[in-house]
């Protein structure tokens, strides 16, 4: 029996690797509704992708296992297929079967810098001491979205899992959806709450003194994003649940801090464009060097998903400020892309670029005047993709400004 499991879970991927091929995601228009044909090219690639064997080199975060599990979560708002959460489930079961303490060696039962065998993602596992960083707060996002999106639907709570269950994380969704929140929640308190993150300063998200990675310096922006993306999420999923309120209460706190710092705690500076319109100035982290526009897309992501739960006080003032950013500073003319929020160009992740990061299409729905620029820069009305993090953030624009007129 067990044999022939193995054999059809290799015809599966043989699949999905040979399906992947043949299979794009199809931008239908740039206006109007997200049309039945973009949904269904965007469940039909998904179908194809396989998840990560572990988190070397971040795979989890803003690798692609990372990014394809947000473009899920993503769309799922927009579609409800639960096709697409189904998908988004069999991603996160394999987050949470890679986890150090879980997972078998060679992925798992590494010592981290804290001496012990530590709930979290190893990067690294060559480096010595295997240290760690704001990709861990991806994994316990992924886990926590999940979570959050079933808990969002009473209606799946008793229907059995689609998937099946192979690591016995639970039958139902909502046997699923607990099991992902007591991991998430352990992940926090064995490792990134109780060594990670020093927030005894008002909450303020900075690294622990003895890190070895960026030891007591304030965590960088696009870090912060990748923790409060998983503060978001158990927040919201504990409410629904209606448990661990303290808990959930200190999730909160620091989330709460964390944009209160960038937007008006100095974190940012406001100033008036060349073009006349307000924008934001910000470093990496707080004392650095000027952010990047790698970076810089990740913050907007962040942001974006914060604003869009409605709960953390982002406004849409505050949101237009982050667009007119990229629009009227980063935004050079002739398809060229600065490399820093200052419109500079520099080396590295600083380097002007040809094309849009996904994380600024998202700002698109704030500056509608340029929607369409930023979303042909990488995209055509008629064509296809492959770029997973791009299409998803597409649709949701798309959608946005469907419901608004």
């Amino acid at each position: 029996m067990k044999s022939t499991s193995i054999l059809l879970a290799a015809l599966a991927t043989c699949f999905r690797m040979g399906a992947n091929a043949a299979t794009v995601m199809k931008v239908t228009s740039f206006d109007g509704p997200v049309s039945g044909e973009e949904l269904q090219s965007f469940s039909s690639y998904i179908s194809t992708l396989e998840p990560a064997k572990d988190n070397i080199g971040n795979q989890w975060a803003q690798g692609h296992s990372g990014e394809e599990t947000k473009a899920m979560g993503l769309v799922y708002s927009i579609s409800g297929q639960q096709e697409v959460l189904d998908n988004m489930l069999r991603f996160c079961d394999a987050i949470l079967s890679q986890r150090n303490d879980l997972a078998k060696e060679p992925i798992g039962q590494h010592k981290i810098w804290t001496g012990d065998i530590a709930p979290v993602w190893p990067n690294n596992v060559a480096a010595s001491p295997i240290s760690t960083g704001g990709e861990q707060g991806d994994p316990v996002g992924h886990l926590a979205s999940c979570a959050h999106l079933i808990l969002k639907d009473k209606k799946l709570y008793g229907k059995t899992v689609a998937i099946g269950d192979g690591h016995d994380y639970g039958k139902t969704y909502l046997e699923r959806a607990r099991t992902y929140i007591k991991q998430a929640d352990k992940a926090m308190s064995g490792h990134i709450l109780s060594r990670l993150l020093d927030v005894s300063r008002g909450d303020k998200m900075y690294f622990a003194k003895d890190s070895p990675y960026k030891g007591g310096t304030p965590v960088p922006w696009n870090q912060q994003m990748m923790f409060n993306y998983a503060f978001q999420n158990l927040v919201a999923a504990h409410t629904l649940l209606g448990d661990n309120a303290e808990l959930a209460d200190k999730y909160k706190s620091i989330m709460k801090a964390s944009m209160k710092w960038f937007f008006s705690g100095g974190g940012s500076k406001t100033k008036k464009s060349k073009k006349g319109s307000m924008v934001y100035d910000w470093e990496y982290a707080v004392g650095s060097r000027v952010e990047d526009v790698n970076h810089a897309s990740l913050d907007v992501a962040g942001f974006h998903r914060a604003y869009v739960e409605g709960s953390w006080n982002i406004t849409a003032g505050e949101m237009t400020t982050l667009a007119n950013t990229f629009v009227d500073v980063m935004r050079l003319g002739g398809d060229k892309y600065a490399g820093t929020v200052k419109g500079g160009c520099s080396k590295g992740h600083a380097s002007c670029i040809d094309y849009v990061r996904s994380g600024f299409l998202l700002l698109a729905e704030f500056r509608p005047d340029a929607y369409h620029d930023m979303m042909a820069a990488d995209l055509q009305e008629g064509g296809s993709t492959t770029k997973v993090d791009m299409f998803s953030r597409f649709l949701w624009v798309k959608n946005e400004r469907s419901k608004s007129k």
